[in-house]
């Protein structure tokens, strides 16, 4: 068999005006997979990942940040004003050149620069168009703007995390910027696979309040079934106990122990030297130990925090009992498993030295992504894409950037 070596989206071009969080990181599995991407943002307003650190050397600058980069490696950057009366001379071309165009931007953004789908199907009818926002494109809601952080909340993430004696604690950061991206790139590639049998395009309308909304059904069918309101309850559970996060031996380490069954409560028993209490009547059945969890959960922290978190875990799953290490970022970076599938890896970067990326989620044996490349400078492709890829005449692109539409 010979081995295929076409990438996937290999021929798929994307013009790209996402921006922050859910658009870049939906669009980087396309541009990984041989998709021809060229984001769009300029220096009057750039992408605001741009502007987040970590910055090397704390080095602030908009070609300095880790964060812009883990979300943009493999793309192309056209500075392009957007508000300028003469931005449309390059748009349009983008929208004849593209197969997709992808954006992020409150509903009205768009339309205020004659982007929007009804205007660019009439220059390219079988054009795609993704547009995700906070809670779609039409509806009462529709016009509110807004970032994960806040979407997170609305979603009901921010409610039911924490301890039901305390305020809600939240996810940590915009939980619903992990969640979307890939509602996100299932809805491409389907319109794609469309377009291939039918020759037509379409306008994608993705919220992602309604795709935060996915994680949380369990919840939601309850209340609508019987009515029953979901509570905070830290790291309680129904249905195991012991189920928590206990501390151990290390300055600040955890580990998560969750017993269901009773013959992982015996195993559980016989990892920890069968203690006494173990065989206490109030420990005897799983509606015992969760009813006395409270005091459960103390008596397991008084064997785990004579044992490393790393330890724990293997003489817990070795038993069969589910366990696992409270990660930090250094034990990401030096996790055996993730380097095993190449999550991280660092390309060389001329403002930065090198720059750490995070590789897309989604591995396919017969079709394998292009060679990484480091995500681009502010701009710095302008000139090779109205050239090359849109053939614009050396008289007009000259024009355009004295006139300070490249910028």
């Amino acid at each position: 068999m010979i081995a295929q070596t076409k990438k996937l989206f290999e021929g798929v071009r994307i013009f790209d005006l996402t921006w922050t969080g859910v658009g870049p990181t939906a669009i980087k599995y396309f541009a990984e997979y041989g998709a021809q991407v060229v984001k769009v943002e300029s220096s009057l307003r750039p992408d605001p990942l741009r502007t987040l650190p970590p910055f090397v050397d704390n080095k602030v600058g908009l070609d300095r940040s880790q964060t812009y980069g883990r979300k943009n490696n493999n793309k192309l950057s056209l500075a392009l004003n957007l508000n300028h009366p003469r931005a449309k001379e390059v748009t349009r071309r983008l929208i004849e050149w593209a197969d997709v165009i992808a954006e992020a931007f409150a509903p009205g953004a768009m339309k205020r620069w004659g982007l929007n789908y009804e205007e660019v199907v009439k220059i390219k009818p079988d054009i795609i168009m993704m547009s995700t926002s906070m809670q779609g494109q039409t509806g009462p809601a529709s016009s509110h703007p807004g970032y994960g952080y806040p979407l997170t909340s609305l979603s009901g993430f921010t409610y039911i995390t924490g301890w039901p004696d305390r305020p809600p604690a939240g996810a940590f950061g915009p939980f619903t910027d992990f969640i979307a991206p890939l509602y996100c790139v299932v809805a491409v590639v389907s319109a794609l696979d469309y377009k291939r049998r039918t020759g037509k395009g379409q306008h994608l309308d993705i919220s992602q309040y309604e795709c935060g909304l996915q994680f949380l059904s369990p919840m939601i069918l309850d209340y609508t079934v019987n009515g029953r309101e979901f509570q905070r309850r830290g790291n309680r559970s129904d249905c195991a106990a012991p189920h928590g996060v206990y501390r151990c031996l290390g300055d600040d380490r955890w580990c998560a122990i969750a017993v269901f069954t009773e013959e992982e409560w015996h195993s559980f028993c016989k990892v920890i030297g069968n203690p006494k209490w173990c065989k206490e009547h109030r420990f005897a059945t799983l509606k015992d130990r969760l009813k006395n969890a409270g005091e459960l959960d103390k008596l397991v922290e008084t064997w785990t925090v004579e044992h490393t978190a790393e330890e724990i875990m293997a003489l817990m799953q070795a038993a069969g009992v589910a366990a696992g290490v409270v990660e930090n970022s250094e034990d990401f970076v030096n996790d055996p498993q993730l380097k095993h599938y190449g999550a991280f890896f660092t390309v060389p970067h001329p403002e930065m030295g090198t720059c750490t990326c995070q590789a897309s989620t989604v591995r396919l044996t017969k079709t394998p992504k292009v060679e990484p490349i480091r995500p681009p400078l502010l701009g710095e492709h302008t000139e090779l894409v109205c050239k090359k890829f849109l053939g614009m005449p050396e008289e007009q692109y000259v024009s355009l950037l004295l006139g300070n539409v490249f910028t």
